[in-house]
């Protein structure tokens, strides 16, 4: 059985050395460089001055809710493509998952490993993978379903524009369901095999009876799970906004973290939270503030990952 640390460098390395990977990693350093250069070191040293225990035990307890749920979403959706994977197992993969994440460039290595381990133990690699993939496009699905309502709901910087970002994301959500109905399923090209196995994937994943529910609540639990820690972080951080002001910015910053283009989770984040905070009335700094503290802790909570990598390595040597 291969060494766990060997593994996760084995599934990094390429990904790493790709130039889509290094230039991920320089958009996120070049928009640190920026908020440096324009804001300085202090507010992302005054956020991290201010985290006391309560911010740090809601973390935890926070991200345990999180993590449980998105392993709860994994197994339904692996379960759902065949790939069964046990809630138990999914959640120590899914805390590894986070710890790697938060810790390495990209912010999603951790989630290229759990995918390639798990198809790897199931002796197939491209379904354990496209498992991953499909819930997280759930949970991104179900992330910007409830940000499109909020931010109708409460007023933001985005709100006037919404309706016609709303019209075209359903105008290209209607255009790729025709394509799919429409493309033939047999002697096609690769591109109409690929289609043809997506869509087959979501309805045995994401849309099948056993497991549409559980993946839309697990979804919704892990996005408020989400949205706590950063409200946590806010008032952690010294904001006094209201949670009616505060919520639509720390969506717009979640929506952010979706870009995989950031040094261990920091770079759009803190962009994004900078502009959004101070386009609704409030201070770049104080925006950049909040998303430093989200991202320490995010980490912490991450933590019970690094235990999970550690026992791993310990009990590898034993069985080989």
């Amino acid at each position: 059985m291969a060494d766990e640390a060997g593994d996760v460098g084995s599934t990094a390395a390429p990904t790493g050395r790709s130039f889509w990977g290094w230039l991920r990693l320089a958009l996120g350093l070049a928009v640190l460089v920026g908020l440096l250069c324009w804001l300085g070191t202090g507010p992302f040293l005054a956020g991290l001055r201010l985290i006391d225990a309560p911010a740090l035990a809601a973390a935890l307890a926070l991200g345990a809710l999180t993590t449980v749920c998105v392993a709860w979403r994994w197994s339904l959706v692996a379960g759902g493509l065949g790939v069964g994977m046990p809630l138990r197992e999914a959640v120590a993969h899914c805390y590894r998952a986070v710890f790697l994440n938060a810790t390495l460039p990209g912010g999603i290595l951790g989630d290229v490993h759990r995918a390639v381990r798990h198809g790897r133990d199931v002796g197939d690699v491209g379904r354990g993978i496209r498992a991953v993939v499909w819930e997280r496009v759930a949970g991104q699905v179900v992330l910007v379903a409830v940000a499109v309502v909020l931010l109708f709901a409460f007023p933001s910087p985005v709100r006037p524009y919404l309706p016609v970002a709303t019209a075209v994301v359903v105008t290209a959500l209607v255009a790729v369901v025709l394509a799919a109905r429409l493309l033939p399923h047999s002697g096609a090209s690769r591109f109409t095999r690929a289609m043809v196995t997506a869509v087959a994937d979501v309805r045995a994943g994401l849309l099948g009876k056993r497991t549409w529910a559980g993946v839309l609540v697990a979804s919704a639990l892990a996005v408020a799970g989400h949205l706590a820690t950063f409200l946590v972080a806010a008032r952690t951080a010294g904001s006094t906004a209201p949670l009616t002001l505060l919520l639509p910015l720390t969506l717009l910053a979640l929506l952010a973290m979706g870009v995989p283009a950031n040094v261990a989770g920091f770079g759009p984040r803190e962009g994004v939270a900078a502009w959004a905070f101070a386009a609704a009335g409030l201070t770049a700094a104080e925006g950049v503030a909040t998303a430093t503290v989200y991202g320490a802790l995010v980490l912490v909570a991450s933590l019970p990952g690094a235990a999970v990598l550690l026992a791993r390595r310990v009990r590898v040597p034993a069985t080989v």
